[in-house]
C-alpha cells in the first residue's frame, strides 16, 4: 500500500521528515517498506531561481541574440546570452544556474555549463516554460509577475514542494489502516496529537429532481446501501491537485468523477462507484443476485458468467455492476455524462471475497471490502464525495441521501482485565496510559474497575476481538523498544537455537552449488496431476488437491521437485538455454492416512538437482562434452562430502522414474536418488533432450549434518597400490566388490576403484571382468611385502568365495 507524507499532512501534523514517520509507522506495526521522493517536475527544478534583467543590449555578432546582465542574488549579476525575442531589461524571469540539470518538456536532459556564445561570455540561461517542464510554449522566456526577492528558488514561486511515497506493508488484518485517514489514526494514538477531519458541513440538497428507487432484496450479502444523485455535472479532466494526489500513491488520472472516487477510496478507505445516471433503466437500483449463468461483460471488456451467489447492482432492466468489485462497460462514467448515481456501501466481506476470487478479479475495491471496511463510513464518505464532485465537475446534489441499514452492525464488546494485560505485556503499565492509548484509537472503555473493563471495539477493527487483540493494540502504540528486558535474564532464559540450523546448511550448500556453476531455481508448488499419475506407484500418498483451483494445470500440491525442474529445462531450451545446471530447495506434499482412517498432511523438504546440455562448453580448444552420469553423481559427491557422509550403501534407482541410476542409502534408509530421467517422463513436459536428476531427501540429510570437524594426522607411511582383475557375472556390481572387500580388511584398506571393464565371447556367457585397484596403507609403519600378500591372498580369497570371482593373473 501507498501513502502520501503531503497527503498525509492534511490529516495530522507531522513536523517529522518522513524517514521519522516511516520509524513511527514502522514501530505501531505498519511496516515501511520503502520511502520514494516523488517530484512535480523531474529533477524539481533545482539549481533553478528567480533573476530579474538589469541591462538588455543586442549582440554584437548575432542578430537574434541578446546580451544581458541578470540579478540572481547572488555578489555579482551573471552575463547570460540570451535569445528569446521577448527578452527585456526590468523583467522578473526564471534563471538556470551553471551546474543545474533541465528535464524539457521534450527531449534529454541537459545540464548548464558556463560558455562562449559569438565570443560572449554566458554564465546560465533564461529558461522558456518548455525548457524546464512547465509546459509546451518555447515563443519565449517565462515573464514573472512577482515581488519575491532575487535568488529565490523557482519551486517556492512555482508550488512545487516534493511529495513523499511511503510503501507500507499492509498486513491483512490491518485494512482499517488501507487509507490515509487511517493510517494517520495509527499516528494519532502513537504521537499523542489531535486529527484534522475533512469538512462536510456544507453539503445540502439543492432539489429532488433525480431520485431513484433503490432496493437492496439481498441484506446479507449487503448489509448497507447509500447513495445520491448529481445533476448537471461536466465530466472532464481533473485539476493538478487531484491528478498530483493520485499520481503520488500510483494511480492514473482518468476524469474527474472517477479520479474523485478512487481519491476518497484512498482518502477514507471507503470504495464508491459512480454510475451514469441516464443509463440507469426505469429509475431503479436493485442489489440482488441474478441466476447461475448469467452474462455481464466488465469493464474491460470480458464477458463473464455469473454464480447465483454474484451480489450485483441492478437497473429495472439489467445489472450494472458486480458489487464491490468490478463495474459494467454500459454504466460507467464517460465524457457524455451529464448525471450521476453515486454508490457508497458496506458489503458481506465473504460475499465479496467469493465472489472476487472466482472471476479472478482483484481491485482497489474488492481488496477493502472483503477484508471488512467501516459499516459506519457510506454516509460521510458519500457527502464527501460529493461536495468534491461539485468542486471539480460542477453539478448540484439533486436527491436525498438513500441509506438502507436496516441492522446496524453493533461494535465489539471485549472483557479486559489488568492481570492479564501485564502478563502478556510483560510489564506493568499505568492505568491511565492503558486508557489513553486505547480511546486514542476510537476503543472505548467502560464498566472500569479495580480488576479490568471493558472494551468497546469499533466495527471497523475487524481484527481486535479478543482480550489479546486488545493487549495488542496496547502494545504497540506503547512501543515494543519500551519494554525492558527482565533483570533476571540469563542464559537459561533464551531459547535454545538448534544444534542444528537448516537454514545455515541450505545457504552452505547453495553456495557449493552456485560456486560449481549451479543457478537456483525457485518454482510453483502447483502442478498438473496428469504429472502424478505417470509415477502414481513411486509416490508416498494421495495428493493433496486444491478446492478451488485457478486452473487444472495448477490443481494439486507437487509430491516430487522433479517435474518442476524438467518445465524449467525446457522453458529454458526453448529460448536457446541449452546447457543448464539447475538446483531447488522446496518442498513436496502429500496426505498420509492415519489409525483412524482419516488422513493429515505431510510437507516434506527436498533439495533436487537437474543438468542437461553440454558438461564442457565448445571452444577452440576442445568440442562440447556432453553432460554424463557421472558428472551428476560428482555433485551430489560433493553435497555429501559438505555433510562428511562417506560411507553409503546402494541400490538401483526406481525404473519408473529413472532409466538408469542409483539410490544412495544410509542406515538402510533412502538419502538421495540419481540417474538419467526415464524417456516416458521427458516426454510428458515436452523435453527432447536427456536430462540427468538428483532428489535428496533433504530433512535426512540434515539429520547427518555435524558442526564439529574431525582432524587426521597426515599418515607419514607411505600408501601402496595393488591391482586385480577379476571375472564374475554380468549381475555383480562394482557395489558388491566395494563392500566385499571393506568388509574383509578393515584396518589397512583405504579405497578401491575400478579402472576397467571388459565384456567379450572369451570370457564365457554371462561374465564380465572388472580390473580394480586396492590401496593400502598403515599410518603406523611401512608395509611389509609379507602383509601386503597376506592381505590380498585374504580378499581373494573372500571374492572367490562370496561373489564367485575368478582372479585372473
Amino acid at each position: 500500500m501507498e501513502i502520501s507524507y503531503k497527503w498525509l499532512q492534511e490529516y495530522i501534523e507531522l513536523p517529522e521528515s518522513p524517514e521519522e514517520v516511516g520509524k513511527r509507522l514502522t514501530g505501531t506495526g505498519l511496516e515501511v517498506e520503502g520511502i520514494e521522493k516523488i517530484e512535480t517536475i523531474p529533477g524539481g527544478l533545482e539549481g533553478v531561481v528567480i533573476g530579474e534583467v538589469l541591462t538588455c543590449t543586442k549582440h554584437p555578432d548575432a542578430d537574434k541574440l541578446s546580451l544581458t546582465t541578470v540579478d540572481v542574488g547572488a555578489e555579482h549579476p551573471l552575463p547570460i546570452v540570451c535569445g528569446a525575442p521577448n527578452v527585456a531589461a526590468g523583467q522578473k524571469v526564471v534563471v538556470a544556474l551553471v551546474g543545474a540539470t533541465l528535464h524539457p518538456t521534450s527531449g534529454e536532459p541537459f545540464q548548464i555549463k558556463k560558455a562562449k556564445i559569438r565570443g560572449s561570455a554566458s554564465e546560465g540561461m533564461i529558461c522558456a516554460e518548455d525548457e524546464i517542464g512547465l509546459g509546451t510554449s518555447h515563443a519565449g522566456i517565462m515573464v514573472l509577475n512577482t515581488d519575491l526577492p532575487n535568488g529565490t528558488p523557482a519551486a517556492r514561486y512555482f508550488n512545487l514542494e516534493a511529495d513523499y511515497q511511503i510503501a507500507i506493508g499492509l498486513t491483512p488484518n490491518r485494512i482499517d489502516a488501507a487509507s490515509h485517514f487511517g493510517t494517520a489514526r495509527d499516528l494519532k494514538a502513537a504521537l499523542n496529537r489531535p486529527l484534522r477531519m475533512p469538512s462536510v458541513d456544507s453539503f445540502f440538497v439543492q432539489d429532488t429532481s433525480l431520485t431513484l428507487d433503490v432496493q437492496v432484496e439481498n441484506v446479507v450479502a449487503c448489509p448497507r446501501y447509500t447513495g445520491l444523485t448529481i445533476s448537471g455535472l461536466t465530466v472532464g479532466e481533473s485539476p493538478d491537485w487531484l491528478k498530483q494526489r493520485l499520481l503520488s500513491i500510483g494511480l492514473n488520472p482518468i476524469n474527474n468523477v472517477v479520479d474523485i472516487t478512487n481519491f476518497v477510496c484512498h482518502d477514507l478507505g471507503q470504495p464508491l462507484h459512480a454510475f451514469d445516471a441516464d443509463k440507469i433503466a426505469g429509475g431503479k437500483v436493485i442489489v440482488k443476485t441474478l441466476p447461475e449463468g448469467t452474462s455481464f461483460v466488465t469493464l474491460d471488456g470480458v464477458e463473464r458468467k455469473l454464480t447465483a451467489t454474484d451480489l450485483m447492482i441492478c437497473d429495472a432492466e439489467k445489472p450494472m455492476c458486480i458489487a464491490g468489485v468490478f463495474g459494467g462497460q454500459n454504466s460507467g462514467v464517460t465524457g457524455q455524462t451529464t448525471s450521476i448515481f453515486l454508490e457508497s456501501a458496506y458489503f458481506s466481506p465473504t460475499s465479496v471475497r467469493k465472489t472476487a476470487q472466482h472471476h479472478g478479479l482483484k481491485t482497489d475495491a474488492s481488496f477493502r471490502f472483503e477484508r471488512g471496511t467501516d459499516p459506519n463510513m457510506p454516509v460521510f464518505a458519500l457527502k464527501r464525495a460529493a461536495l468534491l464532485i461539485q468542486q471539480v465537475a460542477g453539478g448540484h446534489i439533486s436527491s436525498e441521501i438513500t441509506d438502507l441499514y436496516p441492522d446496524p452492525i453493533e461494535p465489539f464488546r471485549v472483557p479486559v482485565r489488568y492481570r492479564n494485560i501485564d502478563r502478556l505485556i510483560g510489564i506493568q503499565i499505568d492505568h491511565a496510559e492503558i486508557h489513553r492509548i486505547l480511546e486514542a484509537l476510537d476503543i472505548q472503555t467502560e464498566d472500569r474497575t479495580e480488576d479490568g473493563f471493558m472494551a468497546v471495539v469499533p466495527a471497523y477493527r475487524v481484527d481486535v476481538t479478543r482480550e489479546a487483540d486488545v493487549v495488542e493494540e496496547i502494545l504497540r502504540i506503547y512501543g515494543l523498544d519500551n519494554v525492558p528486558l527482565s533483570v533476571n535474564l540469563s542464559a537459561d532464559s533464551l531459547s535454545e537455537f538448534p544444534k542444528t540450523d537448516p537454514n545455515q546448511w541450505q545457504s552452505r550448500v547453495g553456495q557449493l552449488m552456485a560456486a560449481n556453476g549451479f543457478y537456483e531455481i525457485l518454482a510453483l508448488s502447483l502442478t498438473r496431476p496428469t504429472y502424478h499419475e505417470a509415477i502414481r506407484s513411486t509416490l508416498p500418498g494421495p495428493d493433496v488437491v486444491l478446492l478451488n483451483p485457478l486452473s487444472e494445470e495448477l490443481s494439486v500440491m507437487r509430491q516430487t521437485l522433479l517435474f518442476s525442474a524438467l518445465e524449467t529445462l525446457v522453458y529454458n531450451i526453448n529460448r536457446r538455454q541449452k546447457d543448464l545446471k539447475l538446483f531447488e530447495f522446496g518442498k513436496a506434499y502429500h496426505k498420509a492416512e492415519q489409525a483412524d482412517g482419516r488422513h493429515k498432511y505431510v510437507e516434506q523438504m527436498r533439495l533436487s538437482l537437474a543438468m542437461v546440455g553440454n558438461q564442457q562448453a565448445e571452444s577452440w580448444l576442445q568440442k562440447g562434452q556432453p553432460v554424463a552420469y557421472h558428472d551428476l553423481a560428482t555433485a551430489v559427491q560433493r553435497v555429501l562430502s559438505l555433510f562428511r557422509v562417506k560411507q553409503v550403501d546402494t541400490q538401483p534407482a526406481d525404473p519408473a522414474l529413472f532409466q538408469y541410476g542409483l539410490t544412495y542409502l544410509v542406515n538402510k534408509k533412502p538419502l538421495v536418488s540419481l540417474g538419467l530421467v526415464s524417456p516416458k517422463l521427458t516426454k510428458l513436459v515436452d523435453l527432447k533432450q536427456p536430462a540427468f536428476y538428483a532428489d535428496f531427501d533433504w530433512s535426512a540429510l540434515l539429520k547427518l549434518a555435524t558442526s564439529k570437524a574431525r582432524y587426521e594426522e597426515v599418515p607419514r607411511f607411505p600408501e601402496v597400490r595393488r591391482d586385480l582383475s577379476l571375472v564374475i557375472d554380468k549381475a555383480v556390481t562394482f557395489e558388491q566388490i566395494n563392500r566385499v572387500a571393506h568388509q574383509t580388511e578393515r584396518k589397512l584398506l583405504r579405497s578401491v576403484n575400478t579402472f576397467d571393464v571388459y565384456e567379450g565371447d572369451n570370457l564365457g556367457a554371462g561374465k564380465k571382468a572388472y580390473s580394480v585397484s586396492f590401496t593400502l596403507q598403515d599410518p603406523t609403519q611401512t608395509l611389509t611385502d609379507v602383509a601386503i600378500e597376506k592381505t590380498m591372498q585374504r580378499l581373494m580369497a573372500s571374492f572367490e568365495r562370496e561373489l564367485g570371482a575368478v582372479i585372473r593373473k
